[in-house]
């Protein structure tokens, strides 16, 4: 699978790289010979967290579902761009304001000045004499007020607005089905890696009871005078060498429970893996079957059909063309109603004479007003609106060229991982019959030497092949899964 759409960055590489240390890097770790033959003291105990919990790959995945932080962010993300959405559609409700203004001020032409505030109409009422000399002379001006607009007809702008709102709530939720699948993924290859680490166990500790036993016959032999004593060092340094394979294999199988209880976002320190439910056709002990594969046609249509990435790079396209459609929306006309309630007073002397100043001389807003009307607003030519309606223009291209891409991608995907399967089954195939090679040699190794004609160093030959084997096996089996396993992300299987 390509490392590039497997995962998020950040967790796929520090997955990876525990998965690795685990059966991966524990078939190169047995291979290294030890630093000793014969250790002076046996190796202390791995002091690891044992699992709180054994789950099923059905279990593991309903856990994940409901608890890795990183699904729940997405789905915060998908439910924080629907509240997004909904903006546009604010438009529709009325505004509602009140505003209380003090001035002291000059009043040349003028009388009961205010500010006009955004969310009111206020008409001009009023105006003081013509001076030619003009006055310094401050007087004051109250207002108090209550208003109300409400939109009437948009001629489409708030509906184009809301649907480019909606297409990129699509283009989330396509993106939160890819982090699902990203998680599914993660999850399956860590619960197989478990499984390939047990394996990696049961290889290593039955080759350290054979070396055992061989150590005590030499040892027999020896005693008895009918072996040489080099019998019995090679002997004992074979099993020093797989005394450290089985501390290193339960190490292994330590990393790869807690990668398994970090993948499925549990807070336990190691989680185990079970093999399938009761009727599945899992052995006991041993990792679920992969499934089989579509043909690879079928398979290349089933992702163009719903893979996520393909579906979000479909509505990012849907969502820039509404946007394109919103921007130029914006030079439409506009119908609105207006209504308010004022109180007001001016302490200058108005065009009527001394008797219209009314009491209080201005600082009572005692004078009152009201009006209700209808705007329409046309903004017929915006040279900023022209210009980001171009621009949104422009991005509809790029995103119908990242479509192209994906689709490429995808089929590039489809093909890599199903041959992948391919390959690690035929290989599977292979190591399967160089296990059946590998015990019969031991066998007849182990006859000879103990009919006295073999020598420690044939038989150590043959307990290497046949441990190498194994635990070759063990890895070739998980790779299988995995490769399965990346197969069905890349084409959405989990969906």
């Amino acid at each position: 699978m390509h490392p590039a759409h497997a995962m998020r960055p950040g967790r796929r590489i520090l997955i990876r790289r525990l998965v690795s240390i685990g059966p991966i890097g524990l078939a190169n770790l047995l291979a290294s010979p030890p630093a000793r033959a014969q250790p002076t003291a046996p190796p202390p105990p791995i002091d690891a967290p044992a699992p709180t919990r054994s789950l099923t790959m059905s279990e593991a995945l309903s856990y994940a579902h409901e608890h890795q932080p990183s699904i729940r962010a997405a789905l915060a993300r998908v439910a924080a761009r629907a509240a997004r959405s909904a903006v546009p559609s604010g438009q529709w409700l009325p505004t509602v304001g009140v505003t209380a203004q003090l001035f002291g001020m000059t009043a040349n032409n003028t009388t009961g000045t205010y500010v006009q505030p955004d969310f009111m109409d206020i008409p001009r009422i009023g105006a003081t004499p013509a001076k030619a000399d003009g006055s310094m002379m401050p007087y004051a001006s109250t207002l108090v007020g209550a208003g109300l607009l409400q939109e009437v007809f948009d001629f489409g702008r708030i509906g184009a607005q809301r649907a480019a709102a909606d297409a990129l709530v699509e283009a989330e939720k396509h993106d939160a089905d890819a982090e699902r699948l990203d998680v599914d993924f993660g999850v399956e290859e860590a619960f197989f890696s478990v499984f390939a680490a047990k394996a990696i166990v049961k290889a290593s500790d039955d080759a350290y009871e054979r070396a055992r036993v061989h150590r005590d016959l030499a040892q027999a032999g020896v005693n008895s005078g009918l072996r040489s004593p080099i019998e019995l060092t090679r002997a004992q340094a074979d099993l020093a060498r797989f005394d450290i394979g089985r501390v290193r294999a339960r190490g292994g199988l330590a990393v790869a429970q807690s990668v398994l209880a970090a993948a499925i976002g549990a807070p336990d320190a190691a989680v185990d893996a079970s093999p399938a439910a009761a009727g599945a056709t899992a052995k006991s002990g041993e990792a679920p079957e992969p499934a089989e594969m579509p043909p690879l046609s079928r398979a290349v249509a089933l992702a163009q059909a719903r893979d996520p990435r393909l579906a979000a790079a479909i509505s990012a396209l849907r969502a820039a063309e509404e946007h394109t459609r919103a921007v130029g929306a914006e030079l439409r006309p506009d119908l609105s109603l207006t209504a308010t309630i004022t109180g007001r007073a001016g302490g200058a002397q108005p065009n009527s004479g001394a008797s219209g100043v009314p009491s209080g001389d201005g600082w009572i807003p005692s004078v009152p007003n009201w009006d209700v009307g209808v705007l329409l607003t046309w903004p017929l030519f915006d040279g900023v609106i022209a210009a980001r309606r171009d621009a949104a223009r422009s991005e509809e291209q790029v995103r119908r060229e990242e479509i192209d891409v994906e689709r490429e991608q995808e089929v590039a995907r489809v093909r890599e991982t199903y041959v992948a399967v391919q390959v690690a089954r035929s290989t599977l195939s292979a190591l399967d019959n160089a296990v059946v090679a590998a015990r019969a040699n031991y066998e007849q190794a182990d006859a000879r030497f103990r009919a006295g004609i073999g020598n420690a160093v044939e038989l150590a030959d043959a307990e290497a092949v046949r441990t190498d084997a194994d635990i070759q096996l063990a890895l070739g089996e998980f790779e299988l899964a995995r490769a399965r396993a990346a197969f069905g992300r890349a084409i959405a299987e989990g969906l």
